[in-house]
């Protein structure tokens, strides 16, 4: 019995020893490190990208979100909201500055948990400036100057101990951040009074924005997070998200803005339903579609638009003249577009959406008013000149001596006759005299349907009437 158990003992100890030893890293649990790029001006496809890389590395439940960023800035509008995006994600979120951080780019970077810079790289130069390159009114720059504090300040203090006395310091100095933004504020060491502050990787480092120089990604990984054993996983837009984030440009929105007016412009000036109808709606929905789809565009402000086409319509083709129903119709149409770049849920705006409301306006405004102005240009040109113009009109003429003869459409003995209104002339209608309908305008006025009129003169094939009294 007692061979037995030495013999079984024996066995067990030659099949642990023979089993294969697992390696050091093999028993480390594999990190998750998802790769978002910001390569581009900050603007409605980088959102897009940001937007949907952090949600699924969300959804994934990634250990690290590593913000791979070289930029010149952008969009505030953009880039508050990735600055929210990253505040709010509860993942922590490390950005590397390949080369450049500025404007909005460096609004993005103080948000991350971390910044790393590559040798060379730059961070700062936050100033508003608007499509010119001027520096914005005070008005932007007060409210970028208090975006960027608050977000240096989310960041919150160190505890420092200092010979028995505690001490607190901002892991970021707000006045610093601050500094990027106004030539005016005048830190010792750090930003001369009148010039913004940009900071290189050594400046930044030396100043606590920045939390380490690196050369690339895997040395973050690496030495900065002790990251031994890790997957790397770089998103990238689907075809769909990458169309949608490119038609919410600035600047394709003005254009879309553009085509909708002038198709609606050209559209009066010819009869029936043609291509300029086509080329409005399809700018129409090129226009709401990927705001509806990011979630900014609410059913009512697209309502608002199309009761205000219906409007304007109605007030050239139905209500005489232009009035109430017509200046309705373009505030409305002017509201829908407006609203529609402006994040709100269900007629409720937040400050920030306020701020961004006059930026909207301005931007639909004048890019009506260049489709106007252009559209009354492109008329006056049409069919005039020997330029690519001429053959957008029929000037084909038929002339008499081609054989072509003029015949009246209208016997001149029906004028002074009478009959009666078969319809509201306002100030075209139908009359019937001698239980025969004809077609005629009202010469003075509008008459109602039922009146007595009378012919009074006939022109180019057309009645002119008369009502009597």
């Amino acid at each position: 019995m007692k061979t037995s158990l030495i013999s079984i003992l024996s066995f067990l100890l030659v099949l642990l020893f023979s089993l294969p030893a697992k390696s050091a890293d093999s028993l480390v649990v594999r990190k998750l490190v998802y790769q978002v790029d910001l390569r581009d001006d900050v603007n409605s496809f980088t959102w897009t990208q940001i937007q949907k890389g952090f949600a699924r590395a969300e959804a994934e439940k990634a250990d690290l979100i590593l913000l791979n960023m070289n930029t010149y800035g952008g969009e505030v509008l953009y880039a508050d909201s990735i600055r929210t995006r990253i505040l709010n994600t509860e993942i922590p979120v490390c950005v590397f500055i390949d080369n450049n951080a500025a404007s909005a780019g460096a609004l993005i970077s103080i948000a991350c948990d971390k910044i790393f810079m590559r040798t060379g790289a730059t961070i700062g130069a936050s100033t508003v400036v608007d499509q010119s390159g001027e520096v914005a009114p005070d008005k932007f720059q007060s409210y970028m100057r208090g975006i960027i504090r608050a977000t240096a300040e989310s960041q919150g203090k160190d505890t420092l101990i200092v010979e028995g006395d505690t001490t607190y310091r901002w892991v970021r100095d707000p006045r610093i951040a601050e500094a990027m933004v106004d030539p005016d504020v005048e830190i010792p060491g750090v930003s001369e009074k009148g010039k913004v502050l940009t900071f290189t990787a050594s400046e930044a480092l030396q100043n606590k924005y920045c939390d380490a120089i690196v050369q690339n990604k895997e040395e973050i990984l690496l030495k900065q997070y002790g990251y031994s054993n890790y997957e790397l996983k770089v998103f990238q837009l689907s075809v769909k998200d990458k169309i949608s984030g490119r038609l919410m440009g600035t600047a394709l929105r003005a254009i879309l803005i553009m085509i909708i007016v002038a198709g609606i412009w050209f559209e009066l000036q010819s009869p029936g339903i043609g291509f300029p109808s086509i080329a409005a709606g399809v700018a129409a929905i090129l226009y709401f579609a990927p705001l509806y789809l990011d979630g900014l565009v609410q059913y009512w402000e697209i309502i608002l638009f199309v009761v205000g086409v219906i409007l304007i319509f109605l007030e050239i083709f139905v209500i005489p003249g232009f009035g109430i129903a017509g200046i309705l119709g373009i505030l409305a149409v002017v509201l829908g577009l407006s609203f529609a770049l402006v994040d709100n849920t269900n007629l409720s705006f937040d400050f920030k959406s306020l701020e961004m409301i006059d930026e909207a306006l301005v931007l639909v405004v004048l890019s009506m008013l260049v489709a106007f102005f252009v559209s009354l240009w492109l008329t006056s040109r049409i069919g005039v000149g020997k330029g690519i113009f001429r053959y957008m009109a029929l000037e084909s003429v038929q002339d008499k001596e081609a054989g072509y003869v003029g015949v009246p459409a209208t016997d001149k003995n029906i004028i002074g006759k009478t009959g009666l209104a078969a319809t509201d002339l306002r100030p075209s209608g139908k009359i019937r005299i001698e239980e025969v309908l004809y077609d005629a305008v009202a010469e003075f006025g509008y008459i109602e349907k039922g009146k007595n009129i009378k012919v009074i003169r006939v022109e180019s094939a057309q009645l002119h009437v008369e009502e009597l009294k």
